[in-house]
């Protein structure tokens, strides 16, 4: 012990580089242990990625190879369908009858026998010719069904998702004198037909409306109203049955009267009765009790305090709002709750709901067709509407719905009966406007005798340019446009034909995709500015992109 002490005191620093030393090898003994542990957890780290990675491998493979993609159904861009010896009726409807995911066309006739199938009017016990119904294929155009409905149709409506005791999708036809006809979407099989008769004189409220099941049969119901000599008579039709519920409601106005339904809020439902100068309101609550003879209890509904203060509760007049002569009566989306545009003999009042306060006033005179809403600018709405300017010519405004500026409009020709405008929703948020009549350039001024009827289309992205799409010298008796597949393919669709009430003769029905005549079509300017070209502005229309609204 006294060498060790003494050779520390003499060597000190040779001690400590012993004790590290010892330390030393102590730390590099414990990281070869540790090292061997991480090693072994790397190895498994490893062993598990390749192992994800290959199984990923596998499903990629499974599902690009091995297991089948459902086959998307090819659409033909452009499809006719000629009938002899019929006259078509002006409604046309688009749902996905076949169930392929394509929208498929609706639309009624009158002749003899079906042209197509083996189908008459004897099958239904009709006298011949009577009315048909026809669902046609959106891809191609082939018959999907005829069904002969009714004597004499005064209205179709398809939007119908519960009838008959399938509870499925199916056609509301309402017949003169005054009968209800249920047609199946997917088939054309008449589910039910009931009779009821009104005499003479009285007319069928449009569009129907759907109400939540009030007969506890657990299918939704319908709500119908007729005006006759001053009154308006509201009857509830089982959609199971096509039963009467109820006895029959009268509603007193001050005139012939037309409706609106509005929609305040998910669970609050109203409807507005229009004459010349007067707009009642009812709950749907209330219409119902009206005609259950009892308080119905709707789950769902609950009533709007803002609009109940100012109806009056005796006469169920919206006591604040005076006019002279109302045309249309529309409802406008805003920002929490739905307006009311009234359009009259001189001007276009936007109507807030709310408080019956006036938003804004636009002087517009004899305004040709409802109201139509588009967008102008990305998610705004806007009205069009179409103003006779003159014989034989009309004015077409975009007018935004919040303002009530006129955000771009365009004079056309137009002869009696030219189809209204349309519009189709764009990837850009804001709408394609499809519009008739007969363009006539600034400085040209030989005008047609007859004008012409021809389609155009705008867009906002180019405010100075339309499109002439087609000409038309044959009657058209329909005209609408949609998307025929969820987000593209859009496409318009010409009822052709003698007008309702002439003799028989040929009838067409074409669906025509939009872009194969935006290809060809014929450039207009508005006005011009530097660097435009025509075919820049054509294929830049044709590369559009539609998407469609929830």
């Amino acid at each position: 012990m006294d060498n060790k002490d003494s050779e520390a005191e003499i060597h000190p620093l040779k001690t400590e580089d012993v004790k590290a030393q010892e330390n030393h090898e102590h730390y590099v003994e414990r990281r070869i242990v540790k090292s061997s542990g991480l090693s072994r957890l790397s190895r498994w780290r490893t062993a598990a990625f390749f192992i994800s990675l290959f199984l990923c491998l596998i499903i990629v493979f499974a599902f690009s190879f091995i297991i089948p993609c459902p086959e998307r159904p090819v659409s033909e861009r452009t499809w006719f369908q000629y009938y002899n010896n019929a006259v078509p009726y002006p409604f046309l409807a688009i749902a996905d009858v076949s169930e392929d995911k394509v929208q498929d066309v609706l639309f009624a006739f009158k002749s003899g026998n079906s042209s197509r199938l083996n189908v008459s009017c004897l099958d239904e016990g009709l006298p011949s010719p009577c009315a048909f119904i026809a669902a046609v294929s959106g891809r191609n155009g082939s018959v999907l069904w005829e069904s002969p409905a009714a004597e004499e149709v005064q209205w179709l409506q398809c939007d119908i998702q519960q009838l008959g005791t399938a509870a499925g999708p199916g056609c509301l036809v309402v017949e003169k004198p005054l009968s209800l006809t249920a047609v199946s979407l997917n088939t054309g099989e008449v589910l039910w037909r009931q009779s009821h008769g009104f005499g003479a004189n009285y007319t069928v409220l449009t569009p129907l409306s759907v109400i939540p099941d009030v007969d506890n049969d657990n299918v939704q119901d319908l709500m119908i109203f007729i005006t006759k000599e001053g009154q308006v008579k509201v009857f509830i039709y089982s959609g199971r049955t096509g039963q009467q519920v109820g006895s029959t409601g009268s509603l007193r106005v001050d005139g012939t009267a037309r409706h609106v339904r509005l929609q305040l809020h998910s669970s609050s439902s109203y409807f507005l009765f229009y004459t010349e100068k007067s707009i009642y309101a009812y709950s749907l609550k209330d219409l119902c009790s009206t005609v259950v003879g009892v308080e119905v209890n709707l789950p769902s509904f609950q009533l709007d305090s803002h609009l109940e203060k100012n109806i009056d509760r005796a006469t169920h007049l919206l006591s604040l709002l005076r006019f002279e002569d109302i045309r249309y009566l529309a409802k406008v989306p805003g920002h929490s709750r739905d307006n009311i545009l009234v359009v009259d003999s001189e001007m276009a009042k936007l109507i807030s709901t709310k408080d019956l306060h006036t938003l804004w006033t636009l002087n517009v005179s004899r305004v040709l067709s409802e109201p139509l809403l588009g967008y102008y600018k990305p998610d705004a709405h806007g009205v069009v509407l179409e103003s006779e300017i003159g014989p034989n010519r009309k004015k077409v405004m975009i007018v935004e719905s919040e303002s009530g500026a006129v955000q771009w409009e365009l004079k056309l020709n137009s002869g009696p009966g030219s189809p209204g405008p349309a519009t189709l929703p764009t990837a850009d948020h804001r709408s394609a406007f499809l519009m008739w009549g007969d363009f006539q350039e600034p400085g040209n001024e030989t005008r047609p005798r007859a004008p012409l009827q021809k389609l155009y289309l705008f867009h906002p992205s180019y405010t100075n340019v339309v499109l002439e799409l087609r000409n038309s010298t044959d009657q058209i008796v329909a005209f609408t446009a949609a998307l025929f597949e969820r987000s593209r393919h859009a496409c318009y669709v010409l009822l052709r034909g003698p007008q309702p009430g002439e003799g028989p003769g040929p009838m067409s029905l074409m669906k025509r995709k939009l872009k194969e005549d935006v290809a060809v079509s014929r450039v207009l300017w508005l006005r011009r500015t530097p660097g435009d070209e025509e075919q820049h502005i054509r294929d830049r229309l044709y590369r559009m992109r539609f998407q469609s609204r929830d």
